[in-house]
């Protein structure tokens, strides 16, 4: 284990913004667009990042394993040793990258037995941080300007303000969003929609389709230091590394605790 201190979690932020620049270096120019075995975009800015992330928590905590979307697959009969480690998403948002929208991020979260305790989200075109350690709050920092306090909205408004994805809108969340009836919705793309629940300028964003565990755990993080949660359906606190598979079930980001969020499923 490691003490996730203030001086943690500043070196963390750094590391994000430098993967950030190299990014949008990558953003103004023609880069190349592959896919992966599961049809997912991958270009060479998510693995620049992830190589700049890498080598850099590598050197501020040796020997602490790491887990990106872009390394190569770890049996979970190995990863089941982990009591802590990195989860990081490199490039959040690859198809936001590609559409040259500036809705994607770079997510990086220290996860202990389980829970996300550090969480750091850069958003490289916004040049604004959201960010959390256990115990101590969630702040957003913009480019050039002080950090500021930041928490979710209590209790919800009416309309209900829905943070929702620009690009994985389906049949799910239309049929959720019938049944929430009075609400607006916001499209964003990447782990901003959580950050809005955070910042208290959205309500909820559900998300009832496909993620993997490196799209949630730095955003978890804020949004529970900020007064919110990310639970799955059933209203249980999303974990990580507990299974060998690595998607996420689907989940809820919410502000508003005392309200049960899961009552507008369909039976």
């Amino acid at each position: 284990m490691i003490q996730p201190d203030d001086k943690l979690l500043e070196d963390v932020m750094q590391l994000a913004v430098e993967a950030g620049h190299e990014i949008l270096r990558i953003y103004e120019t023609d880069y190349a667009i592959e896919h992966k075995d599961d049809k997912t975009p991958l270009t060479e800015a998510d693995m620049a990042a992830h190589h700049i992330i890498d080598a850099g928590l590598q050197k501020l905590t040796p020997g602490i394993p790491i887990l990106s979307e872009e390394s190569a697959e770890i049996p979970f009969a190995e990863r089941r040793q982990w009591s802590c480690y990195w989860l990081v998403d490199p490039l959040d948002g690859t198809r936001e990258f590609i559409k040259r929208n500036g809705e994607f991020t770079v997510n990086i979260a220290l996860i202990e037995n389980g829970e996300s305790v550090l969480g750091v989200v850069y958003a490289p075109v916004l040049k604004t941080s959201y960010y959390a350690r256990r115990g101590a709050g969630a702040f957003r920092k913009e480019n050039g300007k002080p950090a500021i306090p930041i928490q979710t909205r209590r209790p919800s408004a009416s309309p209900v303000l829905v943070a929702g994805s620009r690009s994985h809108r389906g049949d799910s969340l239309n049929a959720y969003l019938e049944c929430l009836a009075d609400y607006e919705i916001i499209s964003v793309g990447s782990s901003l929609k959580s950050c809005m629940v955070a910042e208290g300028s959205a309500d909820i964003y559900p998300r009832l389709g496909p993620t993997s565990e490196w799209d949630t755990a730095a955003a978890q993080c804020v949004v529970e230091e900020a007064g919110g949660r990310l639970t799955d359906t059933r209203m249980q606190t999303l974990r990580y590394n507990t299974k060998d598979s690595l998607l996420n079930p689907h989940f809820f980001v919410f502000g508003d605790p005392d309200r049960d969020w899961s009552e507008y499923l369909e039976d």
